[in-house]
Parts: structure tokens; sequence; C-alpha cells
């Protein structure tokens, strides 16, 4: 039993007077049906309108707009700030920091304005003897921006949150079921503390009803200390899945928030502030907390499987983008093209009387290329936009390559080798019309499938 089941007794507040921030973000949509479920009625703030539902009171304001968000907060007594402004594009990624120093201290300034009597700020768990992050570091900077203020401040520092909407449940699950063979920097040799985001609301809960926690910080992690290289095998075994890890030094995070950009749906500006979190050990050192709001923690496996069957059984909602070419189609013609190319490629070697392609440098660019074609395929079928990237790079060679060995047509010498007999000639027309229909599909995969694709949605 959890502390919150056992307490009988609810923290007598006015009606709509707690405030959630990121109401419909990962953390803000399950503390806010945590918290009507304990009987609290809740004031949730979002960017977006969004109609009243039990208990529940929306509030529409923009965090860069200090009017806006007074309003908003106007007889608020506790206030929950879980907002970031990690994703976005490449620029906006590159200027996070700034943003979430101005989103920390336009909500200052608006909550003392209002009136509020307190906050609770959920940030990263960090190591402050060791230089940290960009990621980290903001996330330390907004705690203290809030608690500059005269509004006492309760910060919860947390490890890696595991659960169905997270970032980096997302990016675990992605990489696992998809790569057996994995290649990773050293950051996977460093240590983490995951915690289920059940764990996490239940903190965040205990924190509004224990008065003894306000004004503190508190780190908070769940019972087992794991590498994420180990929290990847384990969720690797609970797919009954063999996993391969080598190690690569030289892979920084920039490289590796890339790699899995391409690996999963998880963009390239989401994935690296997680990696960048797990450059260094992020354990807890002090577990005071778990003093005063003695939990039932979830191990790491209990938290991945109910991540997981949540995701099964409540898909995250999205609007898919209306093509004149559905998604479907695409990948049905990537794969046949390619297919398509391995089997006009051979031709060379049964067909094509050219003593050319039996030379050593022809044989290396053959065994290459159909290398490339393996691995694209096997990137498609998982459908990570770094098959579709493999398709593109390598249909346009081959264009370019087919269209090279016709160049005697209009030129009247030949550029690759000795000129093509009539039958080959046709056959590289041929391989030219199956390469653009690769190069289409690609390319069009490639843009499209996050749209498809989003965290957890199966096509």
């Amino acid at each position: 039993m959890t502390y919150l089941q056992t307490e009988k007794s609810q923290l007598k507040l006015s009606p709509y007077s707690i405030l959630v921030t990121g109401a419909t973000g990962f953390i803000g949509s399950r503390l806010i049906s945590s918290l009507c479920e304990k009987g609290y009625k809740v004031t949730a703030m979002s960017r977006k309108k969004i109609k009243d539902s039990e208990n529940v009171r929306y509030v529409q304001a923009d965090v860069f707009d200090v009017d806006q968000l007074e309003k908003a907060m106007r007889g608020i007594e506790i206030a929950y700030y879980l907002l970031h402004s990690m994703e976005g594009s490449k620029k906006e990624w590159r200027e996070f920091s700034s943003r979430e120093r101005t989103q920390a201290q336009n909500f200052l300034e608006a909550a003392t304005k209002a009136g509020v009597k307190r906050i609770i700020y959920l940030g990263g768990l960090v190591n402050d003897s060791l230089e940290l992050s960009p990621h980290m570091k903001s996330r330390k900077e907004v705690g203290q921006i809030l608690a500059s203020g005269k509004i006492p401040v309760t910060e919860l520092r947390a490890s890696i949150i595991i659960g169905a909407e997270g970032g980096s449940y997302a990016m675990l699950r992605y990489l696992v079921e998809r790569l057996r063979i994995m290649v990773c920097p050293s950051w996977v040799k460093s240590l983490a503390q995951p915690i289920a985001v059940d764990n996490v609301c239940d903190y965040l809960m205990g924190c509004l009803e224990k008065p003894e926690t306000t004004g503190k910080i508190f780190e908070i992690g769940g019972p087992e200390k794991m590498t994420y290289e180990e929290l990847m095998r384990l969720y690797s075994a609970y797919l009954n899945k063999n996993l391969f890890v080598i190690q690569i030094p030289f892979l920084t995070t920039r490289l590796s928030s890339y790699w899995v950009d391409l690996i999963t749906p998880v963009k390239a500006s989401l994935a690296r502030p997680l990696i960048d979190s797990l450059v260094h050990d992020t354990i807890v050192t002090d577990d005071s907390l778990s003093k005063i709001i003695p939990l039932h923690l979830k191990s790491v496996r209990e938290s991945i499987d109910i991540a997981t069957k949540e995701m099964k059984q409540n898909p995250p909602k999205g609007e898919l983008k209306e093509e004149r070419t559905g998604f479907k189609i695409n990948q049905k013609l990537i794969q046949t093209s390619l297919i398509a190319l391995a089997i006009i490629g051979s031709t060379y070697y049964w067909l094509d009387d050219r003593p050319e392609v039996w030379q050593p440098l022809w044989l290396i660019g053959s065994f290459i290329w159909y290398s490339a074609i393996v691995a694209a395929i096997i990137f498609i079928n998982n459908k990570t936009r770094l098959g579709y990237l493999i398709a593109g790079v390598l249909s346009w060679f081959t264009l370019a390559f087919l269209l090279f060995d016709n160049f005697y047509i209009i030129f009247e010498t030949s550029f690759l080798a000795t000129q093509p007999n009539e039958l080959m000639t046709i056959r590289n027309f041929v391989g030219i019309f199956v390469a653009v229909l690769a190069v289409f599909a690609s390319h069009n995969l490639f843009h499209k499938v996050i749209d498809y694709q989003y965290r957890g949605k199966p096509i």
C-alpha cells in the first residue's frame, strides 16, 4: 500500500485552487487524473482551448504572456510547474534554455501577482559537482528562478521516468524493438534510477499534502539502479529478444540523437536532451522524501509492463495528414522497387558480356550496393527513417549509374565501361524507371513517416 492509498484525509483547499500546467503533457495529464481520483477539483492550464470536464476546469494561457498567466492563476493557491521547451525546430531547440528561463520568470511574476501560495516543480536529477549538460543545467536553473521569489517552492528531481507516453520510454521501446544489434556510445554505461510515472505522480500529490516538504529540494527514483544498457537488455528480455551491444566511445550525444531520430519516431530535438541527461549518473543520493512520503515503488520491469500494456490499450491520438499517395502504397512501392533493382543489378553477372563487371573494383562496389539494399529493406520493414534514407541515397546513386551506363546513346562514347549491347541498354532504361520510383517513394516516406507513426502508434 502506498502513502496515497492509506491516507484518508484530504487537504482542505478551495475548489479549483490547484493549478496543473502542461495539462495535456505526459506528467500533467496523469497528475490531473490522479488528483481528481483523490477528490480534488483542479484547474488545468494549456495553450489550447479545451472544454471543462468533471472536476477539471481548463484555462487557456500562453506562458510567454504574463497577463494571460496572471489571469489564469487568479484564485490559485498551489501551482504545479510541469513545463519545458525541449521540442521544436532545430532553431528552437538551440534556444530552449533561453525560452525555459523566460517561461520560469514569467510564471513566477504572474504567480506572485495572483497571490499563489506555493509552487511544486518537477525537474531533473542532477549531480551538482559535475559540469551539467545544457538540458540538465536548464532544468536546475528553472528551479532556481522559481525559488528566487517570495513563493515557497518544492522541487522534485527525477531520474528516467517510465510511462506510456514518455519520451524516455518511447526511445527505449523503439530502439530495442527495431535493432537486435545496438551500436552505442559510452553514455549507455552511466547509472540511472528509473522511476514509474505513477510513482512520480504519487510523490507530486504527496508533496501537496505534506507541509513539511515546502521550500525543499528532493531527489526521487525507483528501487533499482542500472545503466541504460542494462535497461535496454531488461526490456529486450521482457520481449524475449536477444540484444547485442557494441560500444563506440567517440559517438557523441549529437550523433546519438540523430541516430535515434532516424531509427525511432522520437525527434532529435527531444532525443538530444534525453540523451544529455544520461551522460552522467542520475541516481538518488538523498532519499529523505521516501521517509516523509513512503511509497511502494514499482520495479523497472513492472513499470515497463504497465507502460507497454497501456500503450496497446490506449494508443495516443493524433491527426494524420492527407496525401495523394498513401503511406502503405509507398511502403509497398519502395520494397518492390528495391527488390526489382536487386534483380536488375544481378543481370550484370548473368546477361552482361562485358569483362569489366568481373574486375575487383566493380565486384567490391556490387557487394556494397547489395549490402545497402539488404540494410534498407531491413530498416524499411521496421518503418524507420534510416531505411528510407538509405533507400533514397541508393536509388539516386543507382539512377546516376544507369544513366552513365547509357551515356553512349547521346554522346556516342562510353563512360563507365565498354558500350553495352542492345539488351543491356534496354535493361538500363528499365532500371532507370524503377530507380525513379524508388527515389519518389523513399523521399515521400522519409518526410511523412513521422506524421503517420507518432510515439507508440503503429502504422
